[in-house]
């Protein structure tokens, strides 16, 4: 078994050297036609975007993606600077109608962006020609080798229970070495997602016949993140199987949100794109989906006729109907380890890197100031954003409103949730955004502590203060406190995820919904110096 496991290893490890080195192969270059009908395509009226673009890379040049890439954003800079120029110069003369002319031929949008759109259409090569085989020894391999090292476990790992053994002592698992490669690829990969998606186009190649399949238009680099979120979560969901093989709880909570995310996160949005349907993840709340109320989701929502107008009202509904009441019955548990396409990441890859989330007062501080002010962000824009549609106006107090969504989608959306969330997973545990960022999770958190019938009940008389409970919890809440005083846990940031009491070898934790009443039950440590303990027993 051990031979299978260290096979496994290799072969995942070939399939990611094929998938970081297709990054740099094939080559980028077109033809003058093609450009031509790129242009057309895209309905550019400037003669001299026209002319850049083929200086640029009309060639027979064999360009790399970098150099590509290059290219491309110096064309669009070229154009764009040539009509700012014009626009200073009728601006001087007060010549207001040539100098409205010239914003026509104007091109936005981000430079990489824009080069991403074209290096699709110029890309040949392995990825591009050679797809099916290219998926293969990039995902096949990876999913083969992953597996080829997970399932063995079933035996290696004896009987089911708790098997805990050394997980301060890996390289993989204690922010060593192992750890610190694996952060270093998952921020680079959310950069290149984020910042620089021309870079991975070939990436995009790989998954281009199942989008076609899915939802008839081509992958961009979103489809190529669900795809590779849904499959990476799959994989490591049946980790979660055998490691968790002792307890129903795990088994279900890992299955809903492997079922949530699959079904109602990526096929289900693009399978409705297919239909000439909004794209919509039906599970997804606001204020995690924070754009639902931009301008341009509104307008594309309503301009969709009945079946726009029900996302509008479901969407509204589940934010300030469901998601209180089921939190009032069963916790944000219900969403946050049961739904939450975030949550289900960090409980199936994050789950190997719990026991890194930190546990100090320092932390706990900064949860809160952070993910309260996160809070408080997504209201005032979302804010700003309802006014300027139904006003019609582009700012608040002199503020743009798109400026505002802008630095959230920036700072919050990208670098928070992508960067920091997933990417800081081997150092700082697997729910860093879960804990200092979401804004849905603070709003869960609030309805939970104040108004739920939640909470995770101790038998302070079973705890051996093995420190299981307080080491695994990925919030960083010191549970084998609450356990010692058999006092209830009660906290805004418990995502419910059940893993304390799994790795308790005494039965001590257990989650419970009941009656509100006596649920906060608060215990102070009595010394016997302190009090007379006769007397404490004889008036209870």
């Amino acid at each position: 078994m051990k031979l299978i496991k260290q096979t496994g290893l290799i072969i995942f490890l070939l399939g990611l050297t094929f998938f970081i080195g297709t990054i740099f192969t094939g080559s980028f270059n077109l033809t003058q036609p093609e450009l031509d009908t790129f242009i057309k395509e895209k309905g550019y009226k400037s003669e001299i975007i026209k002319d850049e673009l083929s200086k640029a890379i009309v060639t027979n040049e064999a360009l790399n993606i970098f150099q590509f890439s290059s290219a491309v954003i110096g064309a669009y800079e070229a154009s764009n600077n040539h009509y700012d120029a014009l626009i200073a110069k009728y601006d001087s003369e007060k010549n207001w109608d040539a100098k409205g002319k010239q914003f026509q031929y104007k091109i936005f949008g981000k430079p990489h962006s824009l080069s991403f759109t074209l290096a699709k259409k110029a890309a040949k090569g392995f990825a591009a020609d050679n797809t099916g085989l290219a998926w293969f020894l990039t995902f096949g391999l990876g999913i083969i080798g992953a597996l080829m090292f997970i399932v063995p476990d079933v035996i290696l790992l004896g009987k089911p229970g708790i098997k805990n053994d050394g997980i301060f002592l890996s390289a993989a698992t204690n922010r060593g070495w192992i750890g610190w490669f694996t952060f270093i690829f998952l921020v680079t990969f959310y950069i290149l997602l984020y910042f620089y998606p021309d870079y991975i186009v070939n990436w995009v190649y790989l998954v281009e016949p199942i989008s076609l399949s899915l939802s008839g238009n081509p992958a961009s680099q979103w489809f190529l993140y669900g795809f590779l979120y849904c499959t990476v979560m799959t994989v490591m969901a049946i980790r979660m199987y055998i490691k968790y093989r002792h307890n129903k709880y795990q088994i279900l909570r890992t299955t809903s949100v492997l079922f949530f995310q699959i079904v109602f996160a990526f096929l289900i949005p693009e399978i409705l794109v297919r239909f000439e349907k909004p794209w919509y993840d039906f599970k997804n709340a606001f204020p995690l989906d924070y754009d639902f109320f931009f301008r341009w989701n509104l307008d594309e929502l309503l301009a969709s006729g009945a079946f726009g107008l029900f996302i509008l009202v479901w969407g509204i509904i589940l934010t300030i109907v469901v998601v209180p009441v089921m939190v009032y019955f069963f916790g944000k548990r219900w969403y946050c380890s049961w739904v939450c396409g975030c949550g289900g990441l960090a409980e199936t890859l994050g789950d190997p890197y719990r026991q890194n989330s930190s546990k100090t007062l320092l932390s706990w501080r900064a949860e809160r100031i952070i993910i309260h002010s996160v809070l408080v962000f997504v209201l005032v824009m979302t804010g700003f954003a309802l006014y300027t549609f139904f006003s019609g106006a582009d700012q608040v107090i002199g503020i743009k409103t798109q400026t505002i969504q802008d630095i959230y989608g920036f700072l919050i959306g990208s670098i928070f949730a992508g960067v920091i969330g997933t990417g800081f997973y081997p150092i700082f545990g697997n729910r860093v955004w879960c804990r200092f960022g979401c804004p849905l999770a603070a709003y869960l958190g609030f309805v939970q502590r104040f108004k739920s019938r939640f909470r995770i009940t101790t038998n302070g008389g079973q705890c051996i203060s093995c420190g299981n409970c307080s080491t695994y919890c990925e919030q960083g809440i010191d549970v084998r406190a609450y356990a010692q005083k058999g006092e209830n846990i009660v906290r805004s940031s418990c995502v419910g995820c059940g893993v304390c009491s799994a790795v308790c070898p005494r039965g001590v934790l257990k989650l419970e919904n009941g009656p509100e009443d006596g649920r906060i039950n608060p215990t102070e440590i009595l010394l016997g110096n302190d009090v007379d303990l006769m007397d404490l027993v004889n008036k209870k």
